[in-house]
This record gives C-alpha cells, structure tokens and sequence, in this order.
C-alpha cells in the first residue's frame, strides 16, 4: 500500500481507529455510473483494511460484484477539516452471526439497545461484511492554516 500526505501511517491508523465518521464509499454501477454512498466502519490496523457491513440485498453489494475497485473518503465534519481518502479493491462475504454488524453497532450507537440496532439484527435481514484493501492511503490535515476558526 502506497502512503502519502501529512501523517505516517502510526497517525493514519489512529485517525481511523478513533474517527466515528462514516467512511464515504465511491464505487461503479454495472453501467458504468458513479455511485457513492456512506458507510459505518471499523479500520484493522494490523492487516490495513477497513471494514463495512451492509445488507445483502443492498444495491452497492450487487456493484461491487460487478467491479470491485473503489475509492473512500474518512474526514472530519467540522474544522480544523483532517482526513485520510483513498482508492483499493473490495470483497464481500457473510457476516455470519452479523459480529461485524455488532461491533460497528457498539461503535457508532454505543451498543445494541436502540430501534435501529434491533431492526438491523433481526434474523430475517441476511447482513454482509465489505472488506476494502486499500492500495493507497493520503492523509491530510489543515490544523495549521484553520488554527483560527
């Protein structure tokens, strides 16, 4: 993986490990459009994938099938605006027991008691994790030029 930008890749990994933003996802349909969308996620900083998890019937898992290269975005919402974007390669699997679904739950909700967590476990909803190996990471941060707003 080619890294690039302000951070090495100790800030990158800690960027994304403590950053509960959703990941925006650019991706192609099998027509050849762009498609983007947002989605949670947990970074694995050992083996350098981000990992989402969706439903299986979801329109960006039947185009990532289709084509498999994407490109992502993690940055802050409010000033000083930092991030980390990207280009890689996804796959798709089943989230079987939906532990990926849990985890994400945990870190965006703080758990699984709410009406959102209990309708994404239900048994009848069929779940996929999405694991994106990126093959380049760029990081930014402009701390220093928004050190007044």
């Amino acid at each position: 993986m080619k890294l690039t930008g302000a951070w090495n890749r100790d800030a990158v990994d800690d960027f994304l490990t403590t950053t509960t933003v959703p990941v925006r996802l650019s991706c192609r349909t099998p027509d050849g459009h762009l498609w983007m969308l947002s989605l949670w996620y947990l970074w694995d900083p050992d083996d350098g994938a981000l990992w989402c998890a969706t439903g299986a019937d979801a329109d960006v898992v039947r185009y990532l099938r289709a084509d498999d290269e994407v490109a992502f975005e993690v940055s802050t919402n409010d000033p000083p605006y930092r991030g980390v974007r990207g280009r890689g390669h996804a796959t798709i699997d089943p989230d079987e027991g939906k532990e990926l679904l849990r985890g994400l739950l945990d870190r965006y909700l703080g758990g699984t008691d709410s009406a959102l967590a209990e309708r994404l476990l239900d048994p009848e909803r069929d779940e996929v994790r999405v694991r994106i190996d990126p093959v380049r990471l760029h990081s930014w941060d402009y701390s220093g030029r928004m050190r007044d707003v």
